[in-house]
């Protein structure tokens, strides 16, 4: 997996409260909690995105009618 460096301004204070914690993984938390608030916020633009399609669809024949059609043509 290739990464790349992101870099974000952070309060100097908290940052200070960052290395006064060395060995506690913060990098490791930071990196885990930003990649799941991005999953979840693609998830979220993906379901928009569908239930905008699915709303903009016209309703059609029928599932059921479909099959049938498919049978009798046999």
């Amino acid at each position: 997996m290739a990464t790349s460096v992101y870099s974000i301004r952070i309060d100097s204070r908290v940052r200070k409260m960052i290395d006064e914690l060395s060995g506690s993984g913060c990098q490791e938390e930071i990196r885990a909690l930003i990649e799941d608030t991005v999953r979840t916020k693609r998830r979220e633009q993906l379901l928009a995105h569908a239930q905008t399609r699915f709303e903009s669809m016209s309703a059609g024949m029928s599932a059921a009618r479909i099959i049938r059609e498919a049978r009798d043509v046999r």
